[in-house]
């Protein structure tokens, strides 16, 4: 795991050190709170969010993304930092296609008599796009370091609408030998309305999950009820037009 993670970001910094090859920017983030699948990772607290992205003409990419995070009082970490690299293209006629991998790996984290670390784990993703349209199909066999594979499918549609406004649909299945085992099997959730202004993009949407709502631990840590978000980013660097 260790080298995996080494090698992405061994790779991030090649790329730093030869910006004229490609395309960087950069998206920061304000959210109501962090969900992750339907999920909230931040407690339903507030998190800020960045992005460091690099993308050359070929259609590969490398980025990452990192954000605050609460896994509850017994858990240790408050950043989550996610490291990611792809490839994609167009096939025809507006039909995209997109694959690659995320690490998602927790810096701070550690474990004690007290508390308990929260372990890398490695997820890859293929997907298909055309129009408003996009099917995305993700896989890791060690969800959360716990050695059991899992598996999630997604389909996301977003259209535009007058004003600058746009229609955000999500919807999503989890499932796998570590749903199987740990919780259950879940559908998840979104619908949101979404608005640029200027540089800014913002967002309402509610968010949630089939399942039945209550936090797994306490204090609203992985709650999964039905609930209303509101995200504002900016993409750097700025456009000029």
């Amino acid at each position: 795991m260790k080298s995996t993670t080494l090698t992405i970001a061994g790779a991030l910094a090649l790329m730093a050190a030869s910006a004229q090859a490609g395309e960087f920017s950069s998206t920061v983030t304000a959210a109501s709170e962090y969900d992750f699948r339907g999920v909230s990772l931040s407690a339903k607290d507030p998190a800020l969010q960045a992005s460091l992205d690099w993308a050359h003409d070929s259609g590969f990419y490398l980025g990452a993304w990192a954000t605050n995070i609460d896994y509850g009082s017994d858990i240790d970490g408050n950043i989550e930092l996610d490291l990611y690299a792809g490839w994609s293209g167009e096939i025809k006629d507006g039909l995209g296609w997109d694959a690659g991998i995320v690490w998602y790996t927790y810096p701070d984290s550690s474990s004690s008599a007290l508390v308990s670390k929260i372990y890398d784990y490695p997820e890859i993703y293929a997907g298909l796009s055309w129009g408003p349209l996009e099917f995305k199909q993700w896989f890791t066999n060690d969800y959360g370091g716990s050695d059991m594979d899992a598996s999630y499918s997604e389909l996301n549609a977003s259209f535009e609408l007058p004003s600058g406004f746009s229609l955000n649909l999500h919807g999503g299945y989890n499932y796998g030998e570590y749903f199987h085992q740990t919780w259950e099997n879940y559908f998840d959730f979104s619908a949101g309305l979404g608005y640029s202004a200027g540089h800014f993009d913002l967002e309402l949407k509610v968010t949630g999950t089939d399942l039945d709502g209550e936090s797994k631990i306490t204090d609203d840590v992985s709650n999964t009820e039905a609930r209303v978000l509101f995200t504002v980013s900016t993409t750097f660097p700025w456009s000029t037009e």
